[in-house]
């Protein structure tokens, strides 16, 4: 008598025609290659870069790429390649974790502006409307001068940024949905609004918005650089690639390969996850492609 084959969960099969898809584009293989290059560097920063980050040694100032320096050093002596890869450590746990925090913010502020009461929507969106007005770099000195250039400034920057987009689409969608069929049958079974919305309205949302948040990515790794190359962000001498660039701006007399060190990983990453996202969107809504 034979055995039955076992077959592979559903999350698992949809998993791997996912990853047959995303392979079987040029740009999607592309992009998969440089976040997986770019995470891995950060993640492995203490094995593949031997030199403390932020050893000062005035001796060995500007000196070019070589084997004991694979970038150079800057201006006090510290190895560059050593900075890039600890400052992707802080690039990636900034964008990460605060676009996680701002797409579950999002997420359940949509959901309770699509499906609360009018009153509660119009609050809410005039409160998006209000973070979605103020400019980036004026919201990000005001914090500044609340808590200090950190960290944490560039944290809750990226979240106020963030979440009003991520919440006006959820609750687009969840509007469009409330009308639904089996929204309404669920409605009529005397289903609560907090079991409709997670068994019913949550699933069918939150696909497309995943995927636009792994395309904001780079835009928050733009936004730390940023920060931190006015000196709004990171302090010294944590490494950071807004801070490389600040410091090759400022010696680039002495030497070029301070802001090629601080330029390329911000470059590099930016394409990885653009492309990465760009290829999942098309994957996972075939409509959508081609269009910018």
């Amino acid at each position: 008598m034979s055995e039955a084959v076992s077959e592979p969960p559903a999350e698992v099969g949809t998993f791997r025609r996912t990853m047959r898809r995303l392979l079987r584009e040029p740009l999607g293989v592309f992009g998969l290659s440089l976040v997986i290059l770019v995470v891995g560097a950060a993640v492995f920063a203490d094995l593949l870069a031997s030199a403390e980050p932020s050893r000062i040694s005035p001796r060995d100032r500007f000196l070019p790429p070589s084997a004991d320096h694979l970038m150079g050093t800057d201006q006090l002596g510290r190895d560059l390649f050593a900075r890039v890869l600890h400052g992707g450590r802080i690039a990636l746990l900034v964008a990460v974790g605060s676009t996680v925090v701002s797409l579950l913010i999002g997420i359940v502020l949509g959901l309770i502006a699509g499906y609360g009461p009018r009153w509660l929507d119009n609050i809410l969106i005039l409160v998006f409307d209000a973070l979605k007005s103020f400019p980036t770099v004026m919201l990000a000195l005001a914090l500044v001068t609340l808590f200090g250039p950190s960290l944490t400034a560039v944290v809750v920057v990226v979240i106020l940024v963030n979440v009003p987009g991520y919440a006006r689409i959820i609750r687009t969608q969840t509007i469009a949905l409330k009308s639904s069929e089996y929204v309404t049958a669920a409605q009529s079974m005397g289903a609560s609004p907090a079991r409709i919305l997670r068994v019913h309205v949550l699933p069918n949302v939150v696909g497309p918005i995943v995927i636009l948040a792994s395309m904001d990515i780079p835009v928050v790794i733009a936004i730390e650089a940023g920060m931190s190359f006015l000196g709004l962000g990171v302090r010294p001498p944590t490494p950071s690639w807004g801070a490389i660039l600040n410091d090759g701006f400022a010696n680039i007399r002495e030497s070029a390969w301070i802001v090629i060190a601080g330029g390329v990983p911000i470059i590099l990453t930016t394409l990885g996850f653009t492309f990465l996202g760009e290829t999942l969107r098309d994957v996972f809504d075939p409509r959508l492609k081609g269009r910018g």
